[in-house]
């Protein structure tokens, strides 16, 4: 059983691994290093170019292409048969070309590992290859650094650490040293840092507890490794199509023979004539046809933002019946940013998307201009000001250094005109108190005409509990009772809302106090407002999940983020009605629980990496074609057991992109519904071209067997059959292929997973069609 370090205390846990504070000796960690080996990711061994090649073969089309060319240089139809071996050769060559750069998800791994791990040995502290970091090892860690290996956290300063890649965790996630009691989900482990996990703010000490593919990273690798992917809808169609084929041809040939042999023709002629007929019947062009619609269709949809990794996976999006969204960074913009403000009484909206400093203030509806409301001002110079994030502008977008959070308040300030960088000239820090979990504030100190001015924020609770007055229109009033539990009512509303709520608060000092002490401040600060912080879903997101629910596709959003907070974003994005439960639920539920339960479950919250494989094997055991989409290293295995993976191009980790089969080079939900449409309307192409070519062919066949029945002899020669199917069949099946949309694809429901390009209405056409050729065929020969 995994020994569950997040419930122990520091000195248990480095009593356990034989460890002490000072670090390991030289010896000992050499020692462990034979035990444990390299703290590296396995590698898995590569498919050589020459076995990749030859796999573009394995498909019961081409078999039954082999086949013919075999007959036909048994028979001596050399002619047939170079045709025909071309055709399967150029095949290959275009799927060895688009496939090769696929499976590189355990070499994405590997480059992500950190270089280097600074560790304390004997007492001494020593930068080392992370290759050698070993159980038992303390390390030491300080903003930027990436986490070498699992550990458990000894001593910490104020510790944040970024685990989106891991756990889908928005934000930046607190850590402390305390025990943590019973199991406890991978997300909420805060006494614990992960491989390949971003310090974003604070020191801290840590004793390593696991390494290489005992990790959490690991664990995924390993998962990745196991992981075999399954046929696509249209690969299980073309198989079916294929036996279809041979059955018929099988069953049109004994017709033949028998024909033959009743009208008097000898064995060996009609043999040669069956084999003939044979090779002729058999559609050569259409794996070439299929390849040039399916290589089209890439195009169309690398044109919509949405680039298609393996050739086979171009149509598999139109047959899916479910998408599974990853909710930070796909439905939402993964931008923290302010969205509502409670000063002086009253809400006020703020407009604009992600780190763009353009937006609107807005009060009941109506657009005001900040500066007429001095609180307003106030709040939003106290968030700026107060604050260590920085906001960098570029051409097209914008970006934030530091704590996202602190990154939205300048944001919101920026939209009101206010430049941090203009004000901090205006405002020079003197001294400052930086925030602590413990202390839930951070306080800057600046000038003030002939004064001193304390900013702070924090808490809504605390910053209360330190204030007397109230900034109210602009006065300096005293907070009363009202006024205190108004301002709770309306922390209570933004958190009901999975809004992050920061409050604002300043108090003025006079000239000759130069260090700030909490003494000096509490009890005396004027209450300004708070500013509720979220994640917001994006505008297009909303018009692509009502466009899902017009084609008959369920939405599910699994995420690592918290409950309340992924139930918010559903209900703005108005998802399908149904329950959310959380990973630790997930964990209760058995997999005949979770089989009965799932088509009722909208939202799955706070999910580790392993339950998302399990959600998607749950659905695709339900009949459903799966849809996936993900950015993080915990999306990896899910991205690779859906029926198409769907990876973010600009946030996506490089683990996620290898695995998936598609990538959003947007990182937009509506992306995804825009290539349904597409592998929707390829489908439709598909379907018509089987239908036209299936339908000369068997004519073909049908007429030879009268004509073979009724006068005796053949209307064509083989080779010429074979030159009328591969000029004239593929030429005008190619021109099929490249039809327009309907413009009505997402009007209709998904097809059924069961029903393939072959259904039984179109089989009737198709054998209705090849009759009425065969028949006219037949007379034409007859007068001849």
């Amino acid at each position: 059983m995994e020994q569950k370090w997040y419930n122990l205390n520091p000195d248990e846990t480095l009593r356990l691994l034989n460890s002490q504070r000072h670090g390991l000796s030289e010896e000992e960690a050499k020692a462990r290093l034979e035990q444990y080996g390299p703290n590296e990711l396995r590698r898995k061994k590569k498919t050589s170019p020459v076995v990749a090649f030859f796999k573009q073969f394995l498909s019961p089309l081409i078999y039954i292409l082999i086949a013919a060319v075999t007959i036909s240089i048994l028979t001596q139809h050399y002619l047939d048969a170079w045709v025909i071996l071309g055709i399967l050769l150029a095949n290959a060559a275009i799927g060895f070309i688009q496939e090769t750069r696929a499976e590189r998800a355990m070499e994405a791994l590997m480059q992500m590992a950190a270089p280097k791990a600074k560790v304390r040995r004997n007492g001494i502290v020593k930068q080392i290859p992370a290759r050698q970091v070993v159980p038992g090892d303390i390390l030491l860690l300080e903003i930027g650094d990436k986490v070498s290996a699992g550990a458990r956290l000894i001593e910490s300063s104020n510790l944040k650490v970024d685990e989106a890649i891991l756990t889908g965790e928005s934000m930046p996630v607190e850590k402390h040293t305390m025990p943590l009691d019973g199991d406890v989900a991978l997300a909420d482990r805060k006494n614990m840092v992960h491989m390949n996990t971003i310090v974003n703010y604070g020191r801290a000490t840590a004793v390593v507890v696991n390494t290489g593919m005992s990790t959490e990273i690991g664990k995924i690798a390993g998962a990745l490794d196991e992981i075999e992917k399954e046929k696509t809808p249209l690969q299980k169609s073309i198989t079916k199509l294929s036996q279809y084929i041979i059955i018929l041809v099988l069953s049109v040939l004994g017709i033949l023979m028998v024909t033959g042999i009743a009208r008097g023709l000898g064995w060996l002629e009609m043999f040669y004539l069956a084999v003939a007929a044979g090779v002729s019947a058999i559609p050569e062009g259409l794996p070439a046809v299929v390849t040039v619609v399916l290589a089209v269709g890439m195009q169309i949809m690398a044109r919509r933002n949405a680039v298609i990794r393996k050739l086979v996976a171009v149509e598999t999006l139109g047959s899916a019946t479910v998408i599974c969204s990853d909710k930070t960074g796909t439905l939402t913009l993964s931008q923290m940013a302010v969205q509502r403000i409670y000063v002086d009484s009253q809400w006020i909206d703020v407009t604009g998307e992600g780190y763009m400093p353009q937006g609107e203030f807005r009060q009941q509806g109506q657009i005001i201009n900040p500066e007429s409301n001095k609180t307003l001002i106030w709040h939003l110079r106290i968030g700026a000001l107060c604050n260590d994030a920085l906001l960098a502008r570029e051409e097209q977008c914008c970006s934030i250094f530091g704590d996202p959070t602190e990154g939205a308040l300048v944001v919101a300030a920026a939209k009101a005109g206010m430049d941090k960088e203009k004000l901090e000239i205006a405002y020079p820090r003197l001294d400052e108190i930086p925030f602590q979990s413990e202390r839930q504030y951070m306080v800057t100190l600046y000038p003030r005409d002939n004064g001193r001015v304390v900013y702070a924020k924090g808490a809504p609770e605390r910053l209360i509990s330190m204030s007397k007055y109230l900034l109210k229109d602009g006065k300096v009033v005293p907070l009363g009772i009202a006024d205190i539990q108004a301002i709770e009512q309306a922390r209570i509303s933004m958190a009901q809302e999975a809004m992050r709520v920061i409050a604002t608060a300043y108090v003025d000092l006079p000239p000759e106090f130069q260090e700030l002490k909490e003494e000096e401040f509490k009890g005396k600060l004027v209450f300004v407002g708070l500013s509720g912080i979220m994640d917001p879903p994006r505008e297009e997101a909303k018009e692509a999940v009502r466009l899902c629910k017009q084609a008959g596709i369920k939405v599910l959003m699994i995420t690592g983020d918290h409950k309340l907070t992924a139930e918010s974003i559903a209900r703005q994005l108005d998802l399908p009605e149904g329950k959310a439960i959380t990973g630790a639920e997930l964990h209760e539920l058995s997999d005949e629980g979770l089989f009965q339960q799932i088509e009722g479950i909208s939202v799955f919250a706070r999910i580790e990496p392993m339950q998302k494989l399990r959600i998607v094997n749950a659905l695709k055991n339900l009949g459903y074609t799966v849809a996936m989409t993900g950015d993080g290293v915990n999306d990896a295995p899910a991205l690779r057991t859906a029926d198409i993976g769907i990876a973010m191009g600009i946030t996506g980790t490089d683990v996620a992109k290898e695995a998936s089969d598609m990538v959003l080079t947007d990182d937009n939900f509506a992306s995804v519904v825009a290539a349904v449409d597409e592998g929707r309307a390829i489908f439709n192409r598909l379907r018509n071209v089987i239908f036209f070519l299936l339908s000369t062919n068997l004519g073909e066949l049908l007429a030879l067997i009268l004509c073979v029945s009724a006068i005796g002899k053949a209307p064509l020669l083989a080779l010429q059959i074979l030159w009328v199917n591969l000029v004239t069949d593929t030429a005008a099946a190619i021109p099929l292929g490249l039809e327009p949309k309907t413009g009505d694809e997402l009007k209709q429901p998904p097809r059924h997973p069961k029903v393939g390009l072959i259904f039984p209405g179109l089989l009737l056409r198709i054998c209705f069609l090849s009759m009425l050729m065969s028949i006219g065929i037949f007379l034409l020969d007859f007068n001849s």
